[in-house]
């Protein structure tokens, strides 16, 4: 069978992890870019069909992940599968389109390889079997969200959802995310997606009672609520504290090299995100390494 290696030889698990990774984010970056425009395609169409209801709706070019195929943002000459492989062909092409050289963005290629070594990192931790199959897909959506949210400042629904569905799946498996830690039950994960949306809903609402702004958007409601299905209600809070203690530096420094006052908006999904992922990796040995400095509290 062709997975069996896979499962004997560790170094080659690892391996083809990265190379599938690298190819996982040439479709993120697809999926960055055009899942935003699929929607505010449809909130169109909607407001659209709502403002006149009796009209017959516009026919609009097909536009999803898939069709059309990807083209040079310059020029809109189509992208073939030889100038589209992972990282390779943006170094072969000489960083340039290779009809107008018009320069393509660094961000393909660093997306593509960030993704292939985060991947290659989740091997190498969990290894062959089903927690490193539900660690990379953790991982992948966690890289689309944040840069959608990096860019937009928003958090889909048809990201944030599924992913919270699936941790509400794994936890029917009691999946254990480090050796000595308790497994993550029904009960466990389901409380937690409430924990999740419900803190971080109380804290939105205290902030916008006490400053008349709005702190955060739905999407990180919903996006707290898919980690509390995935890692369970223990680890709301020190992935919580992570990042607004992140959030808060990196907000800091922001406002501070861009010169702009307290109020200024930054994106808080990118932060819940990578505190996710950390915790993903090392978050249980490192809550039981503090809860270690106090054993009356164990």
């Amino acid at each position: 069978m062709f997975l069996e290696p896979l499962a004997v030889y560790p170094a080659l698990f690892i391996g083809f992890t990265v190379v599938l990774g690298l190819l996982i984010g040439s479709f993120l970056n697809v999926v960055v870019y055009r899942l935003p425009i699929m929607m505010n395609n449809a909130m169109s169409a909607e407001c659209a069909e709502f403002a006149n209801p009796t009209a017959e709706p516009a026919t609009q070019p097909t536009f999803n992940l898939i069709v059309p195929r990807s083209a040079c943002p310059a020029c809109k000459a189509p992208i073939t599968a030889l100038q589209n492989i992972p990282v390779v062909s943006w170094l072969a092409l000489g960083r340039k389109c290779a009809h107008c050289k018009v320069p393509i963005s660094v961000r393909y290629p660093l997306v593509e390889l960030f993704t292939g070594l985060a991947s290659g990192l989740i091997a190498w931790r969990f290894g062959y079997g089903m927690l490193a199959l539900a660690g990379l897909v953790f991982t992948w959506f966690l890289i689309a969200l944040t840069l959608i949210d990096f860019d937009t400042q928003y958090l889909p629904d048809g990201l944030t959802y599924p992913l919270l569905w699936v941790g509400l799946l794994l936890s029917t498996t009691h999946p254990v995310w480090a050796p000595g830690a308790d497994p993550v039950t029904p009960a466990d994960s389901i409380l937690g997606a409430m924990g999740g949306y419900v803190t971080l809903w109380s804290i939105y609402w205290i902030h916008k009672l006490i400053t008349k702004k709005e702190g955060m958007g739905y999407g990180d409601f919903k996006l707290f609520a898919a980690l509390g299905a995935w890692f369970g209600w223990r680890m709301l809070l020190p992935i919580m504290l992570f990042a607004s203690l992140v959030g808060s530096v990196v907000g800091l420094y922001l406002i501070y090299r861009r010169r702009k006052g307290l109020d200024t908006q930054i994106a808080f999904g990118p932060f819940i995100a990578a505190a996710g992922w950390l915790f993903l990796l090392i978050g249980h040995e490192t809550v039981d390494r503090y809860l270690a400095l106090y054993p009356h509290t164990r």
